[in-house]
């Protein structure tokens, strides 16, 4: 198991893939036993699956519930539901990279010295959603992240302390170095690289394959979507004619979007057999 793939990581890319249900019709808890079985697949000892969801129980993330026959599970809680919802926008959306020259959203906060654990944890947030720092107290990112931005704010209570802004970079630098002095670029190209490395030879696997199995398409899924998940966030989508001419953003999303389109579904089978057998 590599350091990437994470236990607590691969359950909150599980649920987001497999244990949602659908628009109306949330899915039953996840049986224990269960989880324990499908994150095996992928390398998970049991201890480790029970000590990563005691984890994320700790954080609010998921709940404890009784399945339909009484067997223990959980099931996500509402914030869990809100911030994988957000996610499907990046881990889904257009490729990163891909979105137009539409302006910029700037948070500029404050926070009093008597309250300053609050000012970490809002520096913290605004990094994993994805800004660059354009001055001390002045966080940047493109402006599709407004609502996303928004969310996020308000759900952890930090809105009091932020002022969000709207609008395009008018000077002095030009736009594109600027950008590289928000975002260390090199470091972004690196992540969507070494994603590629890992998981461009399996799409080439499985384009040489008429059919598949299903246990190898949810393993192979799986992973591939637990790597991709955190790029729309380290990059997070900043408009290619910023970019340097080899940026390799855009292949790296078509190549998760090929994976997710063949694999998917049928990894969706593996899953289901198993929760029958429970």
């Amino acid at each position: 198991m590599s350091d990437h793939h994470a236990p607590r990581s691969l359950i909150v890319t599980f649920y987001g893939a497999y244990g949602r249900g659908t628009v109306g019709h949330p899915a039953d808890p996840m049986p224990v036993a269960a989880l324990v079985r499908l994150l095996g697949a992928v390398g998970v000892d049991p201890p480790s699956v029970r000590s990563a969801v005691s984890r994320l129980k700790r954080r609010g993330l998921l709940v404890p519930d009784r399945t339909a026959d009484g067997a223990a599970g959980y099931a996500l809680s509402a914030d869990a539901r809100q911030l994988l919802e957000d996610g499907d926008r990046r881990v889904y959306g257009r490729p990163a990279g891909s979105r137009s020259r539409d302006g910029w959203l700037l948070a500029v906060f404050s926070v009093p010295e008597q309250e300053r654990h609050k000012r970490h944890l809002l520096r913290s947030r605004l990094a994993r959603l994805g800004f660059g720092t354009a001055a001390p107290g002045v966080w940047i990112a493109p402006d599709h992240l407004y609502e996303e931005t928004r969310h996020t704010l308000e759900r952890l209570e930090l809105a009091a302390y932020v002022d969000l802004f709207r609008g395009r970079h008018a000077g002095f630098e030009p736009t594109a170095d600027a950008v590289r002095r928000w975002w260390d670029l090199d470091a972004l190209a690196a992540l969507h690289q070494a994603f590629l490395d890992a998981h461009e030879p399996v799409l080439r696997r499985w384009s040489r394959r008429r059919a598949g199995d299903p246990e190898d398409a949810y393993r192979d899924y799986l992973l591939a979507l637990d790597s991709w998940r955190h790029l729309p966030y380290a990059d997070p989508g900043l408009p290619p004619a910023l970019l340097p001419a080899d940026w390799p953003g855009a292949r790296a999303a078509r190549v998760f979007s090929a994976l997710h389109e063949r694999l998917r579904d049928l990894g969706a089978e593996y899953v289901a057999g198993h929760l029958r057998e429970i």
